[in-house]
């Protein structure tokens, strides 16, 4: 897990302890666990953009150190590094008419490298000889919103002199995902309640030409964004003392908010400022999360205590209830 200090004596070794999928508590003085490695990333699919060219996406990873980059293979070959904020990537230079193999690593701050993903594979089309055409702009795009996180993309497919190859979505000026050239409709997630969102789709053949953007469709997602419904519920706060080292600890638990995608990183407010990041590495609770952090030394101190959930399109949501505790009692 990774945290920020928190304001009560920053510099003593609880900040420091846990770093598991789930902590409950720190226990023992000087006594440090190891931050595990990122998880493998998930998710990952591949896709022939041209004759010489794949698109590679997957699921961002959590991690105790956070994210720096990613690292993406071809066979055992290295071929593109990712920046940590980033989750797909074209891959180029390639043989057409050529099956390839990829995976996908997570890379954390300290440089430490997470197992692979599972391999995926594609095939890049046949080159065709001088095309220097590109295809029409896709036609009718279409769209409605499926939930409140969610949007649905159809349109009609595009002409060239030979074949499309594939498809690229962009929300606003940004490509956020490419779907094969057979294909004319795509679901786009993680998007946020009651938000106005615009698309293109553009073509793109075996020689890499890419056609205009077709007419963009605009899209309001439903609901409101007061965060009510991205807080973690059941939110509970008590405190116990540590026999090892004598101090106090603050022990949250709360049922994680329900969302299109996965929460792995929350963020811990204490007596109304920010005290500590929580991240779940590997596999994120689902049902029931825990935290506890150190609260110093001195008994019937009261603080007030509350959390919030980073959503998957990487927004903060709602806040839960606050809750007051005061450390040698219990949770008021």
């Amino acid at each position: 897990m990774r945290r920020v200090p928190v304001p009560a004596r920053p510099h003593r070794l609880a900040l420091f302890c846990g770093a598991l999928a789930l902590v409950a508590s720190c226990g023992g003085r000087g006594q440090a666990q190891q931050v595990p490695l990122p998880g493998a990333p998930r998710g990952v699919t591949a896709e022939a953009g041209s004759a010489t060219s794949v698109h590679v996406m997957w699921n961002a990873v959590a991690s105790g150190r956070g994210i720096d980059g990613y690292e993406v293979y071809r066979g055992p070959t290295k071929v593109k590094d990712v920046p940590g904020d980033e989750h797909m990537v074209d891959v180029t230079r390639l043989r057409p008419s050529t099956a390839y193999t990829f995976t996908v690593r997570a890379r954390d701050a300290d440089g430490r490298l997470g197992p692979p993903s599972e391999k995926v594979r594609a095939t890049t089309p046949a080159a065709a000889a001088a095309d220097r055409s590109a295809p029409s702009a896709p036609g009718a795009l279409r769209g409605r919103a499926v939930g409140s996180r969610a949007v649905q993309l159809s349109w009609s497919p595009s002409k060239d002199d030979l074949r499309v190859v594939s498809y690229d979505i962009h929300q606003g000026d940004t490509k956020i995902h490419s779907v094969g050239g057979n294909q004319t409709a795509a679901v786009v997630t993680g998007l946020r309640p009651g938000t106005r969102y615009t698309f293109t789709v553009r073509a793109r053949d075996a020689a890499d030409n890419r056609s205009p953007a077709g007419t963009a469709v605009r899209l309001t997602t439903p609901g409101t964004d007061d965060g009510r419904g991205t807080a973690p519920a059941g939110f509970r706060a008590t405190s116990h003392r540590d026999k090892g080292d004598g101090a106090y600890y603050i022990d949250l638990s709360w049922v994680p908010p329900r969302a299109d995608g996965r929460v792995t990183e929350y963020q811990v407010h204490l007596d109304g400022k920010p005290a500590t990041s929580v991240v779940f590495g590997g596999d994120e609770p689902l049902e029931k999360a825990t935290y506890s952090f150190y609260a110093g030394e001195e008994a019937g101190v009261r603080h007030r205590v509350r959390l919030r959930a980073r959503l998957p399109d990487g927004t903060w949501g709602g806040f839960s209830e606050e809750r007051t505790v005061i450390t040698g009692a219990a949770a008021r």
